[in-house]
């Protein structure tokens, strides 16, 4: 006697090939539509317009001739600026790391009597690789690098590079 198809292995076989497939599908689905792409922009116009404002600003660093000097020494960060720079000109500061967006630094820094503005952050910072943008409170110039901690001793930072 011959048993039910039901109680039969093949057939049960070839009919959860088919399902996982279904059910990979729909997980795939649900991925694509619940999770929008971010490299998309809605106003690339005036997003081009707004890249174009951010060479004006790292020009007029480089026109002003302006160095940053930084140094990360006992969880406090300090900076002088030299060139044609505004004493005790406010000063916005953006430490961001590559990948971690909660360890970012923003703040705005006044400079003290002699002239350098320091920052002690909420938490330590990371070894690795950090983006630094100083610009300054008018928005006037900036500058931007690419450095790694820790650092030993005075970093400098040129408009331009």
């Amino acid at each position: 006697m011959q048993r039910p198809w039901y109680q039969q292995f093949w057939p049960w076989f070839l009919i959860i090939l088919p399902a996982c497939v279904v059910v990979a599908s729909l997980y795939t689905l649900y991925l694509a539509s619940s999770h929008a792409d971010a490299m998309v922009v809605d106003n690339y116009y005036k997003k081009g317009r707004a890249i174009n404002q951010d060479l004006s600003e790292l020009k007029e660093a480089e026109r002003l001739g302006l160095v940053a000097e930084l140094s990360l020494d006992k969880g406090e960060i300090r900076v002088k600026m030299q060139g044609e720079h505004e004493a005790g000109e406010a000063i916005y500061l953006l430490l961001s790391h590559p990948t971690l967006a909660e360890q970012d630094v923003k703040a705005l820094l006044t400079s003290d009597g002699n002239g350098v503005y320091r920052l002690r952050p909420d938490h330590e910072l990371l070894k690795g690789k950090w983006h630094l943008q100083l610009e300054a409170f008018d928005k006037r110039w900036r500058m931007q690098d690419t450095i790694y901690l820790p650092t030993s001793g005075w970093l400098q930072i040129h408009s331009g590079s």
